[in-house]
């Protein structure tokens, strides 16, 4: 298969990551950096292997040498690169949240699909080998019908001048930066969506810097998660059925990463530790996107993940601010 050739629009911490993900995938290359200030782009990519540094991230959008674009730019500009990318035909990999409301998304969506192009993401965990041998377990029926779900992703952040988690212009705060993998992963264990949802939480500086959160779906089924930036790093969850319950404590990012694990336990006393194969999670998100654009034709899955899963940070976010159930709005 033909090599995706990438371009990153910025020099943000996590385009590191991703920037080395994007150079291990067999099936993708690393061409470009573009960021404002065109010396932090020649920096970023003398350190990091980009051969071609763009001063502008419109000039990383009509290098014809392009056939992909990552954007790890703060969520407030998520939707405007996002369209121009897609516009200037050239498929997308979007840091997260996917943008700051649904209706941002939707008119994302809109443009890749009428260009052509692939949308996707950056919740990584998804992608893991990992994911699905869980989601095989929660098929197989062992836990019994599902009821449950808990989990929790937490860091302690100094609020520093610099960090843009801080900054509510820039689509800051612990449920959209946080939360967001939580959402995800109860959408991801049911394969639906809340029906209402709750949030609580304390406000710093106009973002919401923790947050608990109730979930109700259908068929007597709930979810609950917090989320924070004023707490140690905790990054687990637990699937919870009528006769057993599964429970990953990393389900992030593997903490080791050689041997991913997670356990089941059931009504009997008995549990099971299971292992996956040991991957690099973000060079296999990086595999699946370039397959995806190499196969020629959208696949629609990533697209709905993305917006069900702004849907429900909408909702949140709403309930957060009126202190009330809200409703999660229809697609």
């Amino acid at each position: 298969m033909k090599k995706v050739r990438f371009g990153v629009l910025g020099t943000a911490k996590i385009a590191t990551k991703v920037g080395q993900a994007i150079k291990d995938a067999t099936t993708a290359e690393l061409v470009s950096i573009g960021s404002r200030n065109l010396e932090s782009a020649i920096a970023w990519g003398h350190q990091h292997g980009a051969p071609q540094a763009y001063g502008s991230y419109q000039e990383v959008l009509v290098d014809e040498n392009i056939d992909a674009v990552y954007i790890p730019l703060p969520p407030s500009l998520h939707c405007e690169w996002t369209v121009k990318a897609a516009e200037a035909g050239k498929h997308v990999l979007c840091e997260k949240p996917t943008a700051l409301n649904s209706a941002e998304v939707a008119t994302m969506f809109a443009a890749c699909k009428a260009n052509g192009v692939q949308f996707m993401d950056g919740t990584m965990w998804s992608h893991h080998p990992r994911t699905i041998d869980m989601k095989a377990v929660l098929k197989r029926g062992k836990l019994g019908r599902l009821r449950r779900i808990t989990s929790a992703f937490t860091v302690n952040i100094a609020d520093t001048p610099e960090q843009i988690r801080f900054n509510p212009d820039l689509g800051g705060g612990a449920i959209y930066d946080l939360g967001w993998y939580c959402v995800r992963a109860a959408l991801w264990a049911f394969d639906d969506i809340p029906q209402r949802v709750y949030a609580t939480g304390e406000y710093h500086r106009g973002v919401d810097i923790n947050a608990a959160v109730m979930m109700w779906f259908s068929n007597q089924r709930t979810a609950a998660f917090d989320c924070g930036f004023d707490m140690g790093l905790r990054k687990w969850f637990e699937v919870a059925g009528e006769e057993g319950n599964l429970v990953c404590d990393d389900f992030l990012a593997p903490t080791n990463i050689e041997a991913p694990r997670f356990w089941t336990h059931d009504d009997s006393g008995n549990s099971e530790t299971h292992l996956s194969a040991g991957v690099v999670q973000q060079t296999e998100m990086i595999q699946r996107f370039c397959e995806i654009v190499g196969a020629g034709a959208l696949e629609e899955r990533w697209f709905r993940e993305s917006l069900d899963t702004q849907r429900v940070v909408d909702a949140l976010l709403k309930s957060l601010k009126q202190n009330r159930e809200v409703e999660v709005e229809d697609a």
